[in-house]
């Protein structure tokens, strides 16, 4: 953990950074149609570091409702997550970081809410910093297990970008974007932008290595027609 850098995890980007924290987030989305849904866990989970290069995450499968006629409510799918730091450096040495990621998202989740399929997240992420300043950002594509399926979920290509400055030790406020575009599937040929700020507080000291950290932040469309068009994100992390 000393050999890279010393940065709050963003509030919606999964961090380049290696960490082990238990972390659950609570999202609000407002959907087509007026709907809304809430999502409860929002894959988040048990995140640990069996190896000095190697991060697994065990996401909690989320507890999801949406407001429709009849209301709809269930468990959505599981996620896994491997990371893989490739390179690293502290604020004394270089401050940056290099990391891969492979994802996999289990269809074992309600039928109102699953995908139904094996999802695959090749990823890969990296960051930056200057003094209290720094870069962070991942792209990567998520791959079905029916692939780019005209009626399926296709394999988009996703990017994102956080800007993120220290203030007092425990104050992170950020500016995050998040951009979709979908080759192929039930999106064709679309794409969205959100521009996400936030803030993360913390780290403030629970007991002996269990600390706390707390963030909001509030995802806001710039492109028409999305996939939801805001999105409101509480998130609490209890790094140990």
């Amino acid at each position: 953990m000393a050999e890279q850098p010393h940065w709050a995890p963003p509030v919606a980007t999964t961090s380049p950074r290696l960490q082990q924290v238990l972390r659950y987030d609570i999202m609000w989305q407002r959907l087509k149609g007026g709907h809304d849904l809430v999502n409860y866990g929002s894959t988040k989970g048990l995140e640990f570091i069996p190896a000095e290069r190697i991060q697994f995450i065990v996401g909690i499968p989320p507890y999801e409702t949406e407001n429709t006629t009849p209301s709809k409510s269930g468990w959505g799918d599981q996620m896994f997550l491997m990371k893989y730091r490739f390179a690293a450096a502290n604020e004394d040495e270089g401050n940056y970081i290099v990391t891969g990621f492979m994802g996999v998202t289990v269809p074992n989740g309600s039928t109102e809410f699953t995908t139904k399929h094996f999802v695959y997240s090749p990823t890969l992420a990296g960051g930056k910093g200057w003094g209290d300043f720094d870069i962070q950002g991942t792209v990567g594509t998520s791959i079905p297990d029916n692939g780019g399926v005209t009626k399926g979920a296709g394999t988009p290509l996703l990017a994102n970008c956080i800007l993120q400055y220290k203030i007092a030790k425990v104050i992170w406020p950020e500016v995050e974007g998040n951009y979709t575009y979908w080759p192929n599937g039930v999106h064709k040929d679309k794409n969205q932008l959100f521009i996400t700020p936030g803030l993360v507080l913390g780290r403030f000291p629970l007991y002996r290595r269990l600390n706390c950290m707390f963030g909001v932040g509030y995802q806001v469309s710039v492109v028409d027609k999305p996939t939801y068009y805001h999105n409101l994100i509480f998130t609490a992390r209890f790094p140990f």
